[in-house]
């Protein structure tokens, strides 16, 4: 079942070339560009942006919304296919159903080429990404369209050190490790007990999310494991020092510091518990088991029903994000856990399959207690899922699917 429903979902994405709506695309629509009137207004450039992302019904062939890359998706679907490609090396049988290794290879090399060609242009210090929109971050500052961030960077960045691995060319090496000189020169520093919280962006005003500073720590680890350069080791760690020391004592991460970020959430957690996993593996330091531990304890004891239902909030299940349960498959993943908790994995992985997953083979963005959103949104839904899978995939080789 979950192997079909994977090849479902590559045969939609590969078909629409990639390129999709997302959430938080509402200002791309034509019709809303040429009323310049509108775009000058903060509270009417993020009233656009809400209005997209939580009508249930898609309104962007109406009002001409493109399909387009995104380059986190473009990200995560080149991660996706080298999990695959290293799958296919273990188990042979699933050529027939994957592809070859020269099909997968022809797939790593495309997205590899064009998210290289997508950086983000500015002066900046390293290679860097963002996001193919305007987005209005409630009332507070304006993200133009194209301007870095810490997250998009991560997912970027780290998939190129992925296909070089896989196909040796130095030219996704050195684009992924220049993305170093971004997060150590361009981003701002929080000051925070021991240590500091990188900001979201270069921007002001984003400085005191944990999952995003800690995301730059595992880029900066990443970094350091192909140059052995001191400093982004030191960086990493003072980040890692800040982040865990906003762990709660019961294991739980609030999202942020500011008051409209006092929430606890599933997906986020899972890129907190991500970025120290990968730290540890890469670094091969374990001064921050505690927090590993008690972390995944609290996510997965308070994320998950015993039927599969993943909750987005620790403490309230709606909206159902369907990067709650993606996010699972890839964490057990990094974690090494997947022979102690396969039989959650696919419980949630089949409930989400069988709650989450049009016919036509693409997932839906969110499921809620009245209307559902079943915009299939490239980026956030389809690339997030592929890959997620990927990782359910290459942690089952040599299995009966």
């Amino acid at each position: 079942m979950i192997l079909e429903s994977f090849l479902k979902l590559k045969t939609y994405c590969e078909t629409e070339g990639f390129k999709g709506w997302d959430p938080y695309d509402g200002l791309n629509s034509k019709v809303f560009q040429s009323l310049p009137f509108l775009k000058k207004s903060a509270f009417i450039r993020w009233c656009v942006i809400q209005g997209f992302k939580l009508f249930p019904f898609n309104l962007r062939s109406v009002l001409l919304v493109p399909k387009e890359y995104n380059a986190k998706g473009i990200g995560l679907f080149l991660s996706g296919y080298c999990n695959l490609y290293n799958a296919v090396n273990a188990d042979r049988r699933l050529e027939k159903r994957l592809g070859t290794e020269s099909e997968i290879l022809d797939k790593i090399n495309f997205l590899a080429g064009l998210l290289i060609n997508m950086r983000s242009e500015g002066n900046y210090h390293g290679s860097c990404w963002g996001y193919n929109f305007d987005w209005q971050a409630r009332l507070l500052f304006l993200f133009p369209k194209f301007t870095p961030t810490v997250v998009a960077t991560n997912f970027c960045a780290t998939a190129l050190f992925e296909a070089y691995e896989i196909t040796g060319n130095k030219k996704y090496l050195d684009t992924a490790l220049s993305a170093a000189e971004f997060v150590l020169h361009d981003l701002h520093r929080t000051k925070y007990k021991n240590g500091f919280l990188f900001s979201y962006s270069p921007l002001e005003g984003n400085n005191t999310v944990f999952n995003a500073s800690l995301l730059g720590s595992r880029l900066l680890t990443y970094c350091y494991k192909y140059t052995g350069k001191s400093e982004y080791l030191e960086a990493a760690k003072q980040s890692i020092d800040a982040c865990v020391a906003g762990q709660r004592d019961n294991g739980a991460w609030i999202y942020g510091m500011l008051p409209i970020q006092n929430w606890v959430d599933s997906f986020h957690t899972g890129y907190n518990l991500d970025a120290l996993a990968d730290y540890r593996s890469l670094t091969g330091d374990t001064s921050y088991d505690q927090f590993i531990d008690n972390g995944f304890a609290y996510y997965i004891l308070n994320f998950f029903e015993s039927d599969g239902t993943p909750k987005y909030y620790d403490n309230q299940t709606y909206p159902i994000d369907i990067h709650c349960p993606g996010q699972l498959l890839v964490t057990l993943s990094r974690l090494g856990l997947y022979d102690k908790y396969g039989d959650i994995a696919r419980t949630v992985t089949q409930w989400t399959i069988e709650n989450m997953q049009d016919k036509e083979g693409y997932f839906y963005y969110q499921r809620r207690k009245g209307i559902s959103s079943k915009i299939p949104y490239m980026r956030w839904s389809n690339a997030f899922m592929f890959n997620a899978l990927s990782h359910y995939i290459i942690n089952n080789t040599n299995q009966q699917f």
